[in-house]
């Protein structure tokens, strides 16, 4: 899965309302004295920038771990990988979406669908990690 980088977030982002009740996947009718509170969608993904960007994902070799195409992955660049992340890396100059392995001194990118293999790093080789992926946010209505 291949993603494009869209750029970093920038901080100050609108207050939403909170609903107190839970929302059925029927045919809900939340009125204005269910609300409890405000909450920022900065503060629900914990977004702080300018150590964050936002990435769209290409492809379905995610589809496993609930990334799909196009879906908007926010990225954290400050985060140390740890081995198990799902990261976006720069293999010999393609950007990717993959979950990170370290095995030894041998690193591996994982798929999340069986239909892809694991890729190698292999001496030669060019990696680089853009960042851990914390969060991913899936569009449900599309324009054109």
């Amino acid at each position: 899965m291949s993603c494009t980088i869209l750029g970093p977030l920038a901080l100050g982002g609108q207050a939403l309302p909170l609903y107190s009740s839970l929302v059925s996947a029927g045919f809900p009718s939340p009125a204005a004295d269910h609300i409890e509170a405000e909450i920022s969608l900065d503060e629900l993904l914990n977004l702080r920038a300018p150590h964050m960007y936002i990435a769209q994902a290409v492809g379905d070799s995610m589809i496993g771990v609930g990334i799909f195409d196009r879906d908007w992955l926010v990225v954290d660049r400050s985060l140390e990988v740890v081995s198990g992340d799902i990261v976006i890396a720069a293999l010999n100059n393609e950007a990717l979406v993959k979950r990170f392995h370290r095995h030894g001194r041998q690193i591996i990118l994982h798929a999340e669908n069986p239909a892809y293999a694991p890729r190698y790093i292999l001496e030669g080789d060019e990696l680089r990690i853009w960042g851990v992926v914390t969060d991913s946010i899936r569009r449900h209505r599309h324009h054109g």
